[in-house]
């Protein structure tokens, strides 16, 4: 079956780089005073430094619009949208989205800015600190071709944050069966919280069991680490060591983007 992660990152081992928004409109961290040009202005920013170092992809995420939601706002859509369109003209490699933790806007979002492939947690249930999670990846999907983007790659991160799966299943069995149920084009694998890494362990069973599907580290990625992850994954996503101090909520330090993927070029 075709894979269309593979024709859209056909970099060995590809690397995804985070582009965190601030706080949307109506979330309780947003900058009022900054407003929608301060967010434009630090994800340009973070940008730049991103495509600056050679990442081989970008993607725009709501982190900072704690606490999550499950149905997120619409003003919240609308505003990365807005933000994305500001920097259309300027993102020079394939991009992605992901509106934590709602599968719908995220494809909505996807479908109309012109992302290449979108990241959430389509499948599973979960026992979270939003409450019950309970996502539908074949509403998601059909969502997808509806809005006529049947070429927007689906990223399924099978082992959700900030949550515990209520599956007895073991994650390479959950993962295995994600495949053949919800035909994903890549098959995520996270830590527990935001920048929180996964385990060599993890990886390394979900790969054994799916040895054809991409699968890729999500999250807590490191400079120290890559090497390690990268000889097990088919690539990576990355945002917090990338910031400055390593820490989450800070802009992209544009040293440290260098420096990781002067790294992974070796690497390579």
């Amino acid at each position: 079956m075709r894979n269309q992660f593979k024709e859209i990152l056909s970099t060995s081992k590809p690397v995804i780089g985070m582009v965190h928004l601030g706080a949307l409109p109506g979330a309780p961290l947003y900058d009022q005073a900054g407003g929608l040009e301060r967010l434009v202005a630090d994800a340009r920013a973070d940008l730049t430094a991103l495509q600056g170092a050679g990442f081989d992809a970008v993607m725009f995420g709501n982190e900072n619009d704690r606490p999550y939601q499950f149905k997120v706002d619409t003003a919240s859509t609308a505003a990365m949208a807005y933000v994305i369109g500001q920097l259309k003209s300027v993102i020079d490699v394939p991009f992605g989205v992901n509106v934590l933790w709602d599968p719908m806007a995220t494809v909505a979002l996807g479908a109309t800015t012109g992302a290449q492939f979108v990241r959430e947690i389509f499948t599973g249930q979960y026992a979270s600190d939003m409450g019950a999670w309970t996502p539908d990846a074949g509403a998601a999907m059909r969502y997808r071709n509806r809005l006529g983007r049947a070429d927007m790659a689906m990223l399924y991160n099978v082992s959700a944050e900030f949550a515990h799966s209520l599956d007895a299943r073991s994650l390479p069995d959950r993962a295995r069966s994600t495949v053949f149920s919800s035909i994903p084009d890549a098959v995520l694998v996270s830590g527990q919280i935001t920048g929180e890494a996964a385990t060599l362990s993890d990886l390394e069973a979900v790969k054994a069991v799916l040895p054809h599907t991409p699968v890729l580290a999500n999250t807590g990625v490191t400079h120290d680490s890559v090497a390690d992850v990268l000889a097990v994954a088919d690539g990576c996503i990355i945002g917090s060591a990338l910031k400055v101090d390593g820490d989450t909520w800070n802009a992209v330090d544009p040293d440290r983007a260098q420096a990781f993927m002067d790294r992974v070029r070796t690497l390579r």
